[in-house]
């Protein structure tokens, strides 16, 4: 038997299949309310001790996700109602679970499909508290087990060694889910959009994550199919590694540079800066956690990544906050965060905040080749008023005599407004398209529900024509186009990419790789 799904992470795996649903131990019950109440506040920390402990070997994407799971554990918000429960009369664990699942229900409810996305890491909390109330030591998975079940939380893929092998293989699960990022960024086959017809199976199973689909109790001749399948694949992978080092040009001769996507600073201490052209994407809302960075914490991240890059370009993005990306005391919730107050229509709002900001960047402007760039761009009064506040920050800083450098300032290209009128934007230095939110808002498609995933793709032909409209204008009128979303390190997108014109990617370290043989193999 096998289920077709969608491709979150490109590999193969094969192993035997391991529930990622299996429930907890049961709990044994306390003599009395306090020390139930006294048993889950000692749970409660256990996990948050537990998620501290990943988050010190954690880096880049997977440390923001441990350090938001930390700051809803630690709010009181989340167990009051249970401590409340508990004084009621039920036990620690009845009381737990009844309150995160009301929690969770209320998400899954929403018609909003960053609200649904954010139902997994109630689950991941729920569950991470309920082991720890247990004391269960959970059944540990098999090397190169292939983890099976409805979804999976980041912590359980953050404490997996992966160096054995396995994949994961989700009934629902979305693309652009926590542990798919991971995923991609480790290596780790996954489909997600699996579907509900395989509900029990167990045994041995075969996961093409290339193509996006998953083989249970195979037959001989699937699994020499498959065999077949990953060996290919392996090829390709280690034949992409000599391009690494090596500058991308297409068939035709054509250069094509090619930058890495980072999140903190940590995380180009494992890139070798001769391997790219630069850091075509910072982003910054990672560095604001459960407390919102001062001056002089962003001054140092931004100046390490510069130093780092050396005359190389470091583009980062002011803060884009919003969103699937929620920041405690900055972001303000609406009915449908991914059109409401997010990236720069909320830095705006909050100009003290983004003052800040910006003052770490010009200082950190002078140790490198920074750029500078706005998400969420919509109308060209948004980019006049943020250019406007780097001049008067600049000012004060000159005024003070601390050494700063103005850096070029560009935008994003992912409302579409942008991309329909670039002439309202002569004035920027440079853009940058956002393929994820680009095609998102194009195509009318959450790029986090699995259910529309067949339409969220920078390939359809309505989102190439944006991207070829904006690489045109710049072509004439002299002002530079990158991109930096998902599609640059998919090979499959690549050659679409640059026939639109496009001549400079950025991807995630881990696919420069298969992006530059990708390149190499395109005949513009």
């Amino acid at each position: 038997m096998r289920a077709e799904g969608i491709p979150a992470s490109p590999g193969y795996a094969e192993g035997p299949l391991f529930d990622l649903d299996q429930p907890p131990a049961s709990y044994k019950a306390k003599a009395s309310a306090e020390k139930e109440q006294a048993a889950l506040v000692s749970a409660i920390g256990k996990a948050v001790g537990r998620l501290a402990a990943l988050v010190e070997t954690a880096d880049g994407d997977a440390a923001g996700i441990l350090e938001f799971h930390i700051a809803m554990l630690e709010d009181d918000a989340l167990s009051g109602p249970a401590l409340a429960a508990i004084g009621s009369g039920q036990p620690a664990d009845v009381a737990w679970r009844t309150a995160l699942d009301s929690e969770i229900a209320g998400y899954e409810a929403s018609d909003q499909d960053y609200f649904r996305a954010r139902a997994a890491d109630l689950r991941d909390i729920r569950d991470q508290v309920l082991r720890a109330l247990s004391e269960d030591s959970e059944a540990v998975a098999p090397p190169g087990a292939i983890l099976y079940g409805d979804d999976m939380a980041p912590t359980r893929f953050l404490e997996k060694d992966w160096s054995e092998g396995g994949g994961i293989a989700l009934r629902s699960g979305s693309t652009a889910s926590h542990v798919a990022m991971l995923a991609r960024s480790r290596g780790v086959p996954m489909v997600v959009g699996l579907g509900d017809e395989a509900e029990t199976l167990t045994g041995v199973a075969l996961l093409d994550a290339e193509h996006g689909r998953i083989i249970f109790s195979p037959s001989q001749a699937e699994i020499e199919a498959f065999r077949q399948s990953a060996s290919s694949f392996a090829d390709r992978l280690g034949a992409a590694k000599t391009f690494l080092t090596e500058p991308a040009v297409t068939r035709a001769g054509t250069a094509v540079r090619v930058q890495v996507n980072i999140a903190y600073p940590s995380d180009v201490d494992g890139i070798d800066i001769a391997t790219c052209d630069g850091v075509g994407l910072m982003r910054t809302e990672f560095l604001f956690g459960k407390t919102l960075p001062d001056e002089e914490t962003q001054y140092r991240a931004y100046r390490k990544v510069l130093e780092w890059a050396g005359d190389k370009p470091v583009t980062i993005r002011t803060v884009d906050a919003g969103g699937d990306k929620p920041v405690p005391g900055f972001t303000i919730e609406g009915t449908n965060p991914f059109l409401g107050l997010r990236g720069i229509r909320l830095s705006l709002k909050r100009r003290d905040i983004f003052r800040v900001q910006i003052r770490a960047l010009l200082r950190a402007a002078i140790h490198g080749n920074l750029k500078v760039m706005f998400p969420m761009i919509a109308t060209p009064e948004e980019y006049s008023q943020a250019a406007a506040l780097f001049a008067e920050e600049e000012a004060a800083l000159a005024a003070q005599g601390v050494a700063h450098r103005l850096p070029p300032l560009g935008i994003m290209v992912e409302v579409p407004s942008v991309a329909l009128a670039p002439e309202d934007f002569a004035d920027v230095a440079f853009f940058s398209v956002g393929s994820n939110d680009l095609t998102q808002y194009v195509m009318a498609a959450a790029r986090d529900n699995a259910a529309v995933a067949h339409l969220n793709t920078a390939r359809h032909p309505a989102v190439l024509r944006l991207i070829a409209a904006i690489t045109a204008f710049g072509r004439a009128k002299g002002i530079p186009v990158s991109l930096c979303g998902d599609a640059g390190g998919d090979p499959a997108a690549i050659p679409a990419l640059i026939e639109a014109g496009l001549r400079d990617l950025s991807v995630a370290p881990a696919q420069l790789a298969m992006a530059k043989a990708a390149i190499a193999d395109v005949a513009v």
